[in-house]
């Protein structure tokens, strides 16, 4: 396992996992969101940011957080390895309150030094916890006919439905790691 992606609904904790991922496995971490978003929210063009995406992932070993069907196709053929972090809704949105709650407090910088602030991410259309909700579903739709696809036959699937399941891979993730060292 050298290449691997995690997708799954926004508050999910994909860049959390490929972050740790990426530390265990000794591989750069590339965080989709990182390289979308511009100043002041400004999303990068697709045509702008596919060769962005294409240079991290030139190398042998990395990790991918991200749902960005756009890139899809230059993405998950070199993966080895897709993990989807399918949590209940229940779950979901309450990382998302979580996360979101404590970035406004703590006015933590995110990408291109963007914001959450309380107005844009409780009041504001394009909310955050908005659109935690309104897309849920659509990995639940699509990511089980994607992971069954023939382009994607030679690449190792995870599918965890909690995070205690997420926590239980890892840990043997770490473990396979640490063995690897020894012999």
């Amino acid at each position: 396992m050298r290449r691997v992606v995690v997708v799954g609904s926004s508050g999910s904790g994909k860049s959390t996992l490929a972050g740790e991922l990426a530390t265990r496995l000794a591989v750069p971490h590339v965080d989709l969101d990182a390289l979308h978003w511009g100043p002041n929210w400004t999303p990068t063009p697709t045509e702008v940011l596919r060769p962005r995406v294409e240079a991290a992932i030139a190398g042998d070993g990395w990790t991918v957080s991200g749902n960005y069907s756009a890139l899809r196709d230059s993405i998950w053929p070199r993966a080895d390895t897709l993990v989807w972090l399918d949590y209940p809704m229940p779950t979901v949105m309450w990382r998302v309150l979580q996360r979101t709650v404590r970035r406004c407090i703590t006015k933590e910088l995110l990408w291109s030094d963007n914001l959450e602030t309380w107005r844009k991410s409780f009041f504001d259309r394009d909310s955050i916890i908005v659109w935690a909700w309104t897309s849920w579903r659509k990995p639940r739709r699509d990511y089980p006919k994607l992971f069954r696809s023939p382009a994607y036959r030679g690449i190792r699937k995870y599918r965890f439905s909690s995070p205690q399941q997420t926590q239980d891979w890892l840990n043997r993730v770490e473990f396979a790691s640490a063995n690897a060292f020894h012999h």
